[in-house]
């Protein structure tokens, strides 16, 4: 029942002591602020990294060779490393049950690009038809490469939306027109788009078959790439995918005759460490924004117990004189309660009120690097009100409980 009197006798209280009132709402509701936008903006890092990550498919394992270091089995160091086609297949056929993607990848070097009139540099590459998927990109116009086109060795390209739009001026549909690679045609088959943007679509793609023998490749490859099944968890599928590098480096150290402690000749990279290394850096900034943002409503929240206090002091023979009328202690603990519970929701309702409206509206406009569309769960913001509610209750009770235990007596003499 709605007991107007309590309400005014609350409001009074408040009056009474505006100064402190306002500045300890003030702490609270900065707290909610401040703990708000600082989670969402540790959301907003995760964001960020995550977006970075789309350019790839982020289970993605990448081997290149170099040359040795290290004298072995009677060969000299500095002996240059040639990746091949059998070491594809061997490595497709050892580890199978743990791979999702493959592609061998070979950079065919030297080639102008000639469409009419027109001419441009871009990057030629051969590769299989898994290559979209650890690549993460997508079809605009026509079709990727197939296994069709690497059996017939086709002289077919992929080209992307940037290339349509400087090479192919004007062209809404290329997909059947001919460019000429060096000198030799080769038919469009489909438009790509890459989700890392521009920079990533300087390339066009060709059937690896292709590349090796119109392009005088041999059986070579500059690289090989791969995905991995995923696993139950993430720490499951990093440690299997540490695991399967190091396997394939072993492999292709005894197939070519390198040292096995040789730190130059075979290499690889594996995303997935970089993924758990930012998963692991994002949740210690949030873990530390957590602890900055609760330190700061625990001094609000201490702001709440010493206006209670002060509160009490000032209003002992008041207490003194209900006591005397026949006040029971529950009624003196409940006035005092309700003064730190109102303090506390209204500042914590205003500070969360204000920061998620700064967030819908500034959010979705922040351009900064790393950082995509700050934003805060609404449940978890609420969730911490009724916390602060619940710690500001908790503030006030021993103010309360002292104001109750006072002995009417005592309390009359005050002055």
């Amino acid at each position: 029942m709605f007991d107007i009197e309590r309400w005014q006798e609350i409001f009074d209280a408040i009056r009474k002591n505006k100064l402190r009132t306002i500045l300890t709402g003030v702490s609270v509701a900065s707290g909610i602020f401040i703990l708000v936008v600082l989670l969402a903006f540790g959301q907003g890092m995760q964001n960020g990294i995550a977006k970075e990550f789309e350019a790839d498919a982020s289970n993605r394992i990448g081997v290149w060779t170099q040359v040795t270091t290290q004298e072995y089995m009677g060969l000299n160091p500095g002996r240059p490393i040639q990746l091949r086609n059998n070491n594809y297949q061997a490595i497709n056929s050892k580890f199978a049950v743990d791979l999702e993607n493959r592609s061998p990848f070979f950079r065919v070097r030297n080639v102008t690009v000639d469409y009419k009139t027109e001419s441009g540099s871009y990057s030629v590459q051969g590769v299989s038809p898994l290559f979209q998927n650890i690549e993460n990109q997508f079809i605009s116009q026509g079709r990727y490469l197939n296994y069709g086109d690497e059996e017939n060795v086709a002289k077919v390209v992929v080209i992307s939306n940037k290339i349509k739009r400087e090479l192919l001026k004007g062209e809404e549909n290329p997909i059947g027109a001919f460019l000429k690679l060096s000198g030799i045609n080769f038919q469009i088959i489909g438009v790509y788009g890459d989700k890392g943007g521009d920079r990533e679509e300087d390339r066009l793609f060709i059937p690896i078959s292709t590349a090796q023998r119109v392009f005088n490749g041999s059986d070579n490859l500059n690289m090989l790439f791969y995905t991995l099944k995923p696993s139950a968890s993430l720490d499951e599928t990093v440690a299997k995918s540490v695991k399967l590098t190091e396997d394939i480096k072993t492999y292709l150290k005894e197939a070519h005759m390198v040292a096995p402690n040789d730190p130059s000749a075979i290499n690889t990279f594996n995303t997935l460490e970089a993924v758990k290394r930012f998963q692991n850096l994002t949740g210690g900034i949030k873990f530390f924004f957590w602890f900055v943002g609760i330190c700061t409503i625990v001094a609000g929240v201490v702001g709440v117990s010493n206006i209670m206090m002060i509160i009490v002091k000032e209003r002992t023979r008041e207490i003194g004189v209900r006591k005397a009328l026949g006040a029971r202690p529950r009624a003196i603990v409940g006035m005092i309660l309700h003064e730190a519970i109102f303090v506390t929701s209204v500042a914590g309702l205003a500070g969360l009120i204000f920061s998620m409206g700064l967030l819908e509206f500034v959010g979705p406009n922040l351009q900064v690097d790393y950082v995509l569309n700050p934003s805060i769960n609404f449940k978890v913001a609420l969730s911490t009100v009724v916390l602060l509610i619940i710690a500001g209750a908790l503030a006030g009770f021993f103010p309360a409980w002292r104001a109750a235990t006072i002995r009417p007596i005592e309390a009359l003499r005050d002055e």
